[in-house]
């Protein structure tokens, strides 16, 4: 479907920027108009990650007059193989400031506002409330939720990205004009089912080919012209090289949403299962060097994924992926007459085990709080992190 522009045209272009944009003026449909209502509009990224880096990159480029970048996280070396808004030295500054001096180089028209807060149901609305437009590129569920809702009870468009190993997935939700996240996800899947980027992996070069149709789609909307993905999925297999488009309608049962929750309790990140068993059964990283020191003899099972385990490991743990615990393939395997320590890779994973072992009767059973990354931080630095 056809929409109307989302923002009025600014009063003028100046002669620099006549000349920036000229490659765009001289596009019928969009010309001096349309270039004057990217000036005037207001576009909110939601991280300047794997997708909010090429998506700033080119919203900067194509000349929105006013960018907002929600991003509370530092640049880490492992960032680097997609998040191309930052470099080298960059490593350890805010990535919210990293991704404002790149657009100043890229465009120094652009007025970059930060935001370096953590998005939650305290200050969405609030921050939602002066863009036109969101751009959501993150890749936890929990604040796909929130910004849906968020720009549902404020009848805001959004542009949505997600990507994963070799596949990403695009579309425009804007309750006013046809489906919305919900429709498409009524339910948040189940905790430790569907992996994020940091345990799945993802192709960095993935990030681009989704972020630059986040952008097309953001400036069509911003300027009125072509037909946004309101109502159709865009789903791209990097490995096939192949574009398929599925069909989203509108859910009747969808629930009227009036207000905003406690998300991270709606997608149950650790279940309620896992939170209860990890209670009183977690050890520092501290204490399982202290258990290495004083001899103790006790099974150490690593339950991340064989690719994972290649690129570190902690001496002596033995690799059982967590699926073959859940599904109780694995148990035996595990020793009954001495005590097992459960880690992944931060302690997501290790908890799922953890209760798993506790139903089985392995009541001796702890797991590692923070997982390996915790190890190398506090324990082993020469360790590569990931």
């Amino acid at each position: 479907m056809s929409l109307p522009p989302l923002v009025e045209p600014a009063d003028e272009l100046t002669v620099d920027e006549v000349r920036r944009y000229s490659r765009h003026i001289i596009i019928p449909e969009v010309g001096m108009t349309g270039q004057k209502r990217l000036k005037n509009a207001k576009v909110l990224v939601i991280g300047a990650g794997g997708l909010g880096s090429p998506a700033l990159l080119y919203l900067a480029a194509a000349g929105v007059g006013t960018l907002g970048i929600v991003d509370f996280d530092v640049v880490d070396e492992s960032n680097l193989q997609r998040q191309v808004i930052h470099g080298q030295s960059d490593v350890g500054k805010s990535k919210a400031v990293s991704a404002k001096e790149s657009i100043a180089e890229v465009n120094p028209h652009v007025n970059v506002i930060l935001h370096e807060e953590r998005l939650d149901s305290s200050n969405a609305l609030e921050i939602f409330s002066g863009y036109d437009l969101i751009l959501d590129g993150t890749d936890n569920f929990a604040t796909r939720y929130l910004v849906n809702d968020a720009a549902v009870i404020l009848g805001k468009p959004y542009v949505w990205g997600s990507i994963f190993r070799f596949e990403g997935q695009v579309s425009v939700f804007w309750a006013k004009y046809g489906p919305q996240y919900r429709d498409l996800y009524p339910e948040p899947p189940p905790p430790g089912m569907v992996p994020s980027c940091a345990e799945g992996g993802v192709l960095g070069v993935l990030c681009a080919s989704i972020g630059s149709v986040m952008v097309n789609e953001a400036i069509k909307l911003i300027t009125g012209i072509g037909e946004p993905l309101i109502g159709r999925l865009l789903i791209f297999d990097a490995l096939e090289m192949s574009w398929r488009e599925l069909k989203i309608n509108k859910d009747p049962n969808t629930p009227e949403i009036t207000e905003l929750i406690d998300y991270e309790a709606f997608c149950g990140v650790v279940s309620d299962e896992a939170q209860q068993a990890a209670q009183n059964s977690t050890i520092t990283p501290h204490e399982l060097k202290a258990m290495f020191d004083s001899g103790k003899d006790f099974e150490l099972i690593d339950v991340r994924e064989p690719h994972e385990y290649e690129i570190v490991r902690i001496d002596g743990a033995k690799l059982i992926p967590k699926d073959r615990i859940l599904s109780g393939e694995a148990l035996a395997e595990l020793p009954q007459d001495k005590p097992i320590v459960l880690h992944c890779k931060s302690g997501g994973r290790s908890a799922e085990a953890l209760a798993a072992l506790h139903r089985a009767g392995f009541s001796d059973a702890v797991h590692l709080g923070g997982g390996v990354l915790a190890w190398a931080k506090q324990i082993d630095p020469s360790l590569p992190t990931y």
